[in-house]
């Protein structure tokens, strides 16, 4: 169930973050997708009915959400950040002909076995980023 206009707004607030309605359009749009968009994506749905978003404010908004832990900075692809408001540990699927993104819950896949890793590395966490082709590409 999407989060109301208030819980948004608390979310913010708990969060010790001014509510700017940058900072709440960009949130608000991200937690309504699943698809995993750039800033430019964010920048060109925010600013559909009227331009009021600049793409410094949807960057520092972007960063602001991100450093206090409600939306991720995903990198499905070299050299594109993405931009996810399910911050809940899951892994992703990459669709190698249309671009689709598409979360896998993280009890779908089997858990990695981050002992065997050479001495010296300590893991923090991990996804997993299946490519392949979905249904409506189907080969």
């Amino acid at each position: 169930m999407p989060l109301t206009r208030e819980e948004i707004i608390q979310a913010l607030k708990e969060r010790g973050l001014r509510v700017t309605p940058q900072r709440y359009g960009v949130y608000a749009n991200l937690l309504q997708r699943r698809d995993h968009p750039s800033a430019e994506q964010l920048l060109f749905d925010l600013n559909q009915a009227a331009p009021t978003s600049s793409q410094a404010t949807v960057y520092s908004s972007l960063k602001a959400l991100q450093s206090v832990g409600l939306i991720r900075e995903v990198l499905l692809e070299e050299g594109v950040c993405r931009y996810d408001a399910n911050v809940e540990p899951h892994h992703h699927f990459c669709c190698r002909h249309c671009g689709a993104i598409e979360d896998v819950d993280w009890e779908e896949l089997p858990a990695v076995d981050l002992g065997q890793l050479r001495p010296g590395l300590k893991a923090e966490r991990y996804e997993i980023t299946v490519h392949g082709v979905c249904e409506n590409c189907g080969d």
